[in-house]
């Protein structure tokens, strides 16, 4: 923007209004909206030279620390080098639990990667690559950013296991898993799409990315967007691999400018967690819906747990760190890592990790929260983040 605009993060507003001191639509010029959590379609492609040209004619299939990567579309015919797409949900041969969403922090914190390509002629080709190998590396959303999700809960009598929780989902409704970033997402302040659209410049993991459309089953109630950004200016901090009940997933940050450019388009920038519906459905089918909550239901209570060692008891194996879906517990609590999911205070038994992740009604029942698939505190760091750049006028809106 030009010359010195009034920047608030959505967080800040939504305190502001909840304060009573909400602004008027000609004091904020802009708003930086924000979410982090699993987005299953997310994907890489890359290029990089894994041989000395000459030594194998046509990749047919490869790995990269054994997660499977798919050659093409260009062959690279006799040059020692693969193009390569590689799923974010994608697991490792190797290790069931290691999914694309691993490897890609892996490659962000400087780690080195095995890489086995198979040739048409059968030839295998091992190497290994950093990041700093890897000419393009460039990650593409194909939905991410969803306004609209649905909480979990699992009435059967019979654990069932699934994505949208780190665990399997306890019986008799004895816990619910839920996403979104509710009020601070940026599509709940950005409805209909008036500001975000194709080329709308963001934040893609930290790096500048760009909207390149709707994403794949978004549709005008349920919106979500398509994006993408360059893997080599991502920071390790926002992109990460999490673990479910049913395999690995993937998740994402991401932060969005928000102009505000009428009376009309501020009004809804004032969106509140208790103006936003959660519906809550049978896991077993997302189709039955059995209760209706709001996003004030789910987002009360601590952000992060406490680690209390001298409450724990050396159980091996320890149940927290088996569920924990970042690799977060290992000689304690790796706060980097932590996603504040809230399921190592829901299964230690000993109280060594205490988080209150909330409560909610549904029916006659008293229902645990017992994961979070979503991220306030990495989505409201990276809102920040961007509030600076457009401040200091490094980030131009609408255009990187």
């Amino acid at each position: 923007m030009d010359g010195e605009a009034t920047v608030l993060t959505a967080g800040e507003l939504k305190e502001l209004v909840l304060n009573d001191e909400a602004p008027s639509a000609d004091e904020v010029d802009v708003v930086t909206a924000a979410t982090c959590g699993v987005m299953s379609g997310t994907a890489a492609v890359m290029h990089f030279r894994v041989s000395e040209p000459g030594s194998f004619r046509k990749a047919v299939s490869a790995e990269l620390n054994g997660i499977p990567a798919y050659p093409g579309p260009c062959p690279n015919e006799n040059l020692g080098s693969v193009d390569l797409f590689i799923y974010g949900t994608a697991r490792s041969v190797r290790d069931p639990e290691y999914g694309g969403g691993f490897l890609l922090r892996d490659l962000l914190t400087g780690s080195e990667v095995d890489v086995t390509v198979k040739s048409e002629d059968g030839t295998s080709i091992e190497s290994t690559v950093t990041l700093k190998d890897i000419e393009t590396a460039r990650i593409i959303g194909t939905r991410m950013a969803f306004r609209n999700y649905t909480a979990i809960v699992n009435p059967s009598n019979k654990p069932v296991r699934s994505i949208f929780n780190a665990f399997e989902m306890p019986p008799h409704c004895g816990g619910l898993s839920f996403s979104g970033c509710g009020d601070i997402n940026p599509l709940e302040n950005d409805p209909g799409m008036e500001a975000i659209r194709r080329g709308t410049s963001v934040l893609l993991n930290g790096a500048r990315g760009l909207v390149l459309g709707e994403g794949t089953r978004s549709s005008p109630e349920r919106p979500n967007l398509m994006l993408s950004g360059d893997l080599h200016d991502m920071k390790p901090d926002y992109i990460g691999g999490f673990r479910t009940a049913a395999g690995p997933e993937i998740f994402n940050t991401i932060a969005v400018p928000l102009p505000v450019t009428s009376e009309r388009v501020f009004k809804r920038l004032l969106v509140l967690n208790s103006d936003i519906g959660l519906p809550v459905a049978d896991v077993r089918d997302r189709s039955r819906i059995i209760h209706d909550l709001t996003y004030a239901d789910t987002w009360a209570g601590d952000e992060r747990p406490t680690y209390n060692p001298e409450r724990c008891a050396d159980c091996l194996p320890c149940l927290a760190a088996e569920r924990c879906p970042t690799h977060a517990i290992g000689d304690g609590l790796d706060t980097d890592r932590c996603f504040g999911c809230g399921v190592c205070a829901f299964s230690c038994p000993y109280g060594a990790y205490e988080m209150d992740t909330g409560e909610v009604r549904i029916g006659d029942r008293i229902v645990p929260i017992v994961c979070r698939q979503s991220d306030r505190v990495r989505a409201s760091r990276l809102a920040l983040e961007l509030k600076e750049l457009i401040e200091k006028g490094n980030f131009l809106i609408g255009g990187c």
